[in-house]
C-alpha cells in the first residue's frame, strides 16, 4: 500500500515539514511514528478516532505506531484550539482516563508481538529537574517565535498562563524522548498541533542533529468549517455508556448532505473507488443511502456488528413508521417530576436534552419543529398525561430526524 497516496486520496493531509523526505523514509522501510492523546476525559471521542484510524492505516501498511498517553502533559493542558484554560485534573483522574484510553484503543490498534507501543509521558515528565530541563531544552526555544504560534496567538487576548506556555516544550520533549527510546522520527497530529509538532522536529535537529519530520491531518469539520463530533448533549463519545450505539449511529445518519462523502473518506475504511460511487448521489435524495452506509460502517467499527445491526434496524423502524423502540435514546421521567399526573412539553424537551433551555424549547415549538407521538406540538403550554409515558413510552420528534423516547419510572 502506498500510504501517502491513500492519505491523499482520502484528502487527509493538511501540512508536512518535508514531504520528499517523508516519502523517502516510507520507501526505505517501516517507519516508527507517534500520535499523542491527552487524557482529558474517561473516554475517547470522534476526534480521537480520526487519529486512531490514521494509526490503523499506517500499521496495516507495515509501519509501527506509538500511542503516547499524556499522563504528564495532561497535568498542564494543551492551549491549542482553546479560548480558555483547560480544567486542572488530579494525577488520579488522569491515570484513570489513561487506563480507559488504553482499553478503547486496543480495539483498533494491534499491540501483539511489538506491532505497536503504548507509552505514558508521565514516566519522564513528572520527575523532571526543572532547572536541568530549562538548560537542556528551554535554551532551544525562542519566546518571540513561540508567541507567533497559532496555539498561543489565539489565547493572548484572554490571557495565556505560564503553565500553558510550557506545553510546547513538554510535547517537543516527548518527541525527543521517543526518538531516543524507539528511534521515532515522525510525529502525526491534527492540524491544530502544527506548532507543537514543529517544536519537536526542531528540538531533535538542534539537540541531536537528527532529521525528524511532522505531518498534520485536516480537522473533522463540516462544510461551514465548524468542528464535527458535538451534539446538544456534548461530545460524540466512543464509550457506549456515554453515547449509545443508536445515538452514535443517528449522529452520522444525520450529517449534512455536503459532509457525508468527506466523512466517509476521513473516518471509514470503505475503499475510495466505492466512496466515489456514492459521490455520484450528491444532489439527490439518494444521498441518504450514503449517510446510512456511513452511519453503519462507523457503528460497526466502534461498537461491533450486533450493535450496528440493531441501530440500523431501529432507525429504519422509527423513520418508516414512527414506532417506539427500546434501542432508541430514552429518558426516564421520575413520578416526582409530574404535577397532577402531567408534565409540560417544555420540561420534557429539556429533560431529554432536545433543548438546552425552556426558551429554546419554546422556539422549537413556535417554528413547528416538535411532534409528540403522531401530533405536531403547537402549544408550548401543552401538558403530557402520565398515561402516555407508560408502557413503551412516548416518542418525541425534533425536526425531521431526531427521535427520543420518554417513559415514566
Amino acid at each position: 500500500m502506498d500510504i501517502l497516496q491513500e492519505f491523499r486520496d482520502r484528502d487527509l493531509i493538511a501540512q508536512t515539514t518535508d514531504i520528499d523526505a517523508i516519502e523517502k523514509a516510507f520507501a526505505e522501510g517501516p517507519v516508527t511514528f507517534y500520535i499523542g492523546f491527552d487524557p482529558t476525559a474517561d473516554s475517547l471521542h470522534v476526534g480521537h478516532f480520526l487519529q486512531m484510524k490514521i494509526m490503523s492505516h499506517m500499521q496495516k501498511a507495515g509501519n509501527k505506531p506509538i500511542a503516547l498517553f499524556g499522563g504528564g502533559t495532561g497535568m498542564i493542558g494543551d492551549p491549542s484550539g482553546k479560548s480558555d484554560m483547560r480544567k486542572m485534573l488530579t494525577k488520579e483522574t488522569i491515570q484513570h482516563n489513561v487506563d480507559c484510553f488504553k482499553v478503547q484503543m486496543a480495539k483498533f490498534i494491534d499491540t501483539s508481538d511489538g506491532k505497536a507501543i503504548f507509552v505514558n509521558n508521565a514516566d519522564w515528565l513528572l520527575d523532571l529537574n526543572y532547572i536541568e530541563f530549562l538548560r537542556e531544552v528551554g535554551i532551544h526555544f525562542s519566546v518571540n517565535r513561540m508567541l507567533t504560534a497559532e496555539c498561543y496567538k489565539s489565547r493572548m487576548e484572554k490571557g495565556l498562563t505560564f503553565l500553558e506556555f510550557n506545553y510546547m516544550l513538554m510535547q517537543s520533549y516527548d518527541f525527543y524522548k521517543l526518538n531516543e527510546m524507539y528511534n521515532c522520527r515522525l510525529e502525526f497530529g491534527g492540524d491544530d498541533q502544527w506548532s507543537n509538532i514543529i517544536g519537536g522536529v526542531e528540538l531533535l535537529r538542534r539537540k541531536k542533529q537528527v532529521d525528524a519530520f511532522g505531518m498534520t491531518f485536516k480537522l473533522l469539520t463540516n462544510s461551514e468549517g465548524k468542528k464535527m463530533g458535538k451534539t446538544e448533549k456534548g461530545a460524540v463519545w466512543l464509550d457506549a455508556e456515554k453515547t449509545t450505539p443508536y445515538e452514535f449511529f443517528q449522529y452520522w445518519r444525520n450529517v449534512g448532505d455536503a459532509d457525508v462523502i468527506k466523512c466517509m473518506k476521513m473516518l471509514t475504511f470503505i475503499p475510495v473507488p466505492e466512496i466515489n460511487e456514492y459521490k455520484k448521489l450528491e444532489g439527490s435524495s439518494a444521498i441518504n443511502e450514503a449517510k446510512e452506509k456511513l452511519a453503519y460502517e462507523l457503528t460497526l467499527l466502534i461498537h461491533g456488528k450486533e450493535e450496528a445491526d440493531k441501530a440500523l434496524a431501529t432507525a429504519k423502524d422509527v423513520f418508516s413508521s414512527g414506532k417506539t423502540s427500546e434501542d432508541m435514546p430514552t429518558t426516564e421521567i421520575p413520578e416526582s417530576d409530574l404535577t397532577n399526573g402531567q408534565i409540560g412539553i417544555l420540561d420534557l424537551l429539556t429533560a431529554g436534552k432536545l433543548a438546552v433551555s425552556r426558551s429554546e424549547a419554546k422556539r422549537l415549538i413556535m417554528q413547528g419543529g416538535v411532534a409528540a407521538g403522531d401530533d405536531k406540538v403547537e402549544d408550548f403550554n401543552l401538558a403530557i398525561d402520565a398515561e402516555k409515558l407508560k408502557g413503551q413510552g412516548l416518542v418525541v420528534r425534533k425536526g425531521k430526524k431526531v427521535f427520543h423516547r420518554f417513559i415514566v419510572k
